[in-house]
């Protein structure tokens, strides 16, 4: 399903509304405008008028996003450290069963850390830590600072070498996920003149593309969708999609992967 420009009619006649879950198959494009992102980005103020025991009345603004975004829910230990544990092995391109097999447990004891089933011994923390090459205080690090904030100066993304990537596309991490059932990895994305076609990428979750300069074209599914400065898309990424053809290079764009922690 295409769908251009937001607040569209579905082909039934319903008026589509945005919903952070797309349906599988779906990708949004929007041209150099950049109405959709504005749209979604916007935000707004929600003021209440209330009584107080005196009889007088005060407003109180309230700022949301519009975004239809659920209450905040309390974090545990458990939670915090699995969140941690999955971001770090996914980030190192393991799988459960081969962090699993270097940290010398069980692949059921990591999954039921990651799921934050289970409370994990110090020792154990050690031994993930070890296998991951990172300091045992990383792995308590979000929850320790509590609703932390990633920062990222120019330059200092940190360089990733993930599977499946292809000759000439260079990944740079902008910030790390900070906990909770979603996960966002930020990738700033190179694609340097030697660079390859590749269309067979495939994950889980929804992604969003914003286009810093270049000029690619990008395929989702069996559609392809040109991609100059200022362009956006945003698609399921079960789907299968890549740059299908190179036009200007090099290039450069952010890539905004989003997916349940499992």
């Amino acid at each position: 399903m295409f769908v251009r420009g937001f607040g569209m009619r579905h082909p039934e006649g319903s008026l589509l509304l945005w919903r952070m879950g797309l349906r599988a198959g779906m990708c949004l494009f929007s041209a150099q405008d950049g109405r959709l992102i504005a749209a979604m980005a916007k935000r707004k103020v929600v003021t209440k008028v209330v009584k107080k025991k005196t009889g007088t009345r005060a407003k109180v603004a309230h700022l949301t996003t519009g975004s239809g975004a659920p209450d905040i829910v309390a974090r545990t230990l458990e939670n915090a450290i699995g969140a941690q544990v999955r971001d770090y092995r996914k980030h190192a391109g393991l799988t459960v069963s081969e962090l699993a097999s270097v940290a010398d447990i069980s692949s059921g004891m990591l999954s039921k850390i990651e799921n934050g089933q289970i409370s994990p011994s110090l020792s154990t923390l050690q031994l993930l830590a070890s296998a991951l090459n990172i300091p045992l205080t990383m792995l308590l690090a979000t929850y320790d600072r509590g609703r932390g904030c990633s920062y990222t100066k120019k330059g200092e993304g940190v360089s990733i070498r993930r599977r499946g990537t292809k000759v000439g596309h260079n990944y740079h991490l902008l910030g790390q996920s900070l906990g909770g059932d979603v996960a966002v990895e930020p990738y700033l994305i190179s694609l340097n003149k030697d660079a390859v076609t590749y269309t067979e990428f495939r994950h889980e979750g929804i992604e969003f593309i914003y286009m810093l300069s270049g000029k690619l074209s990008y395929a989702h599914g069996d559609r392809s969708y040109t991609l100059e400065a200022g362009d956006s898309m945003m698609f399921d990424s079960a789907e299968l999609h890549g740059p299908d053809k190179l036009i200007e290079m090099p290039a450069v764009y952010l890539s905004v992967i989003i997916y349940e922690r499992r």
